[in-house]
């Protein structure tokens, strides 16, 4: 059998529909598909050229966050099945709110004061990455602590693009592990900090990738170093993630809405 391709379709950066199908997409498990995202279908003659790739790519299907209903009509009439997110939620809730939908494109990536608000907390964890600069970390929501590779980094870039947050992140160096406690520019924001830590296997894994055949990424010294880290953060109070078998999503989620 022909292997499914499924068309995420937008008007605007695709992001939404990608979210959504692979999230719906993901239930069933034994279904072998090819995704194609199709940002910026946002006239009629798009959609139109893109009902003839459809058409041309069956059996397919298409997720798609179209607004305007004259686009998503020249899309329906491609013959394939089409879920589009808009199409199936709009017209129950005018109803229920009692007012229309402005069918405006774009709406959810805008240029909104939330948007420049996110770029200057990307900016920001850019800046105090690693470590850097740590006379800046009282301007943080939030400051990520662990050892070498415990993914703090990908973590608080993800905070601030998808959250708007100012992530820190600092690691706990081989002389920090040794005065066991944590270093006192930390312990100066104790209120802001939050703990990542993942198995010494998963972390050995890691940093082998990096620095094959190391004492770095030797598992005797992974198991070392997360136990001391473990230890200064829980006699700090510090809340922590085990990230071994989380997403970026998924312990970023944690942080914001565990408080």
């Amino acid at each position: 059998m022909q292997k499914l391709t499924v068309f995420f379709v937008s008007d605007h950066t695709g992001v939404t529909a990608e979210a959504i199908g692979h999230s719906l997409l993901s239930q069933f498990q034994a279904l072998d598909y090819q995704a194609l995202t199709v940002p910026f279908i946002d006239t009629p003659a798009k959609a139109e050229a893109l009902a003839a790739r459809v058409r041309a790519a069956m059996p397919a299907m298409l997720i798609s966050t179209l607004t305007d209903p004259a686009t998503r009509a020249k899309l329906h009439a491609c013959e394939a099945p089409m879920f589009d997110v808009f199409e199936a939620f709009s017209e129950p809730l005018a109803a229920t709110l009692g007012m229309a939908p402005t069918a405006s494109p774009g709406q959810t990536h805008g240029m909104s004061n939330s948007y420049h608000g996110r770029i200057d907390a990307v900016n920001f964890a850019l800046a105090v990455d690693d470590g850097l600069n740590p006379d800046r970390l009282g301007e943080a929501d939030l400051i990520l602590v662990g050892v070498s590779r415990a993914g703090k980094t990908p973590v608080s870039l993800y905070l601030a693009l998808q959250y708007g947050k100012k992530a820190a992140n600092y690691p706990l160096t081989p002389d920090d592990l040794g005065a066991h406690t944590l270093p006192p520019v930390l312990l100066a924001q104790r209120a802001k900090l939050r703990g990542l830590t993942l198995s010494a296997e998963r972390l050995s894994q890691i940093r082998n990738e990096r620095l094959p055949g190391s004492r770095y990424a030797s598992l005797e010294n992974c198991r070392g170093e997360i136990q001391a880290a473990e230890s200064m953060l829980a006699a700090s109070g510090v809340p922590m993630i085990d990230s071994t078998h989380r997403s970026v999503e998924e312990i970023a989620a944690l942080i914001v809405h565990a408080g």
